[in-house]
């Protein structure tokens, strides 16, 4: 359980600068300069992200079960991540799925998390299952407001992005589906030993 913790404070940690700090990311920039901030922060999030990956798996060794879901909640968990992959790629095709959703990204981060804290009637919902999937959501709304009181400051920076254009809202829906489809039916599976609709 260390590692995962370890790995959900260092990956999440470096994401919550500019809630912590409006300004953090610029006088971090300012002192260490564009690129060598840009290295550090990858590497802290790939290492935090390993140790994510590392540590949940360790915990599924010897689960703390803390819940479980009745087994319905398992379909309402699988209809609740159909539109995360649209809006992932969404965030990076300015449409009209972006405008709608305002941050695609975090609304794809919730809708993720939610599902996967709902979706415990499959495998019971452990501490392990609480600490990633809560960690996520809290992160993914305390943004959300950040980003509301940067917005309405002007210090929201420009995410890069495609140029807009009228397919984007057609690659984004197509091409999310597809990825949920490969996931549900086959990568989930392979990936993680768990299908989401069993069997």
């Amino acid at each position: 359980m260390a590692y995962l913790i370890l790995g959900l404070v260092l990956f999440l940690g470096v994401h919550c600068i500019s809630i912590v700090s409006p300004d953090g990311r610029d006088r971090l920039v300012a002192r260490l300069g564009e690129g060598a901030y840009k290295g550090l922060y990858s590497v802290v999030s790939l290492v935090g992200l390993a140790l994510i990956v590392w540590g949940y798996a360790l915990s599924r060794e010897a689960p703390v079960m803390l819940y479980a879901m009745p087994g319905g909640f398992r379909h309402l968990a699988a209809l609740l991540m159909l539109p995360v992959f649209v809006l992932l790629l969404a965030a990076y095709l300015p449409g009209r799925i972006q405008r709608a959703a305002k941050h695609p990204m975090l609304l794809a981060v919730k809708l993720w998390a939610l599902a996967h804290l709902l979706a415990q009637s499959v495998t019971g919902g452990s501490l392990a299952d609480v600490l990633l999937f809560g960690g996520f959501l809290v992160w993914a709304v305390a943004d959300r407001i950040s980003l509301k009181r940067r917005a309405a400051a002007g210090r929201l920076r420009k995410v890069p992005a495609l140029p807009a254009g009228k397919a984007n809202d057609y690659i984004a829906l197509v091409g999310g589906v597809a990825v949920y489809l490969a996931i549900v039916f086959w990568w989930h599976a392979a990936w993680f030993g768990v299908r989401p609709f069993g069997g």
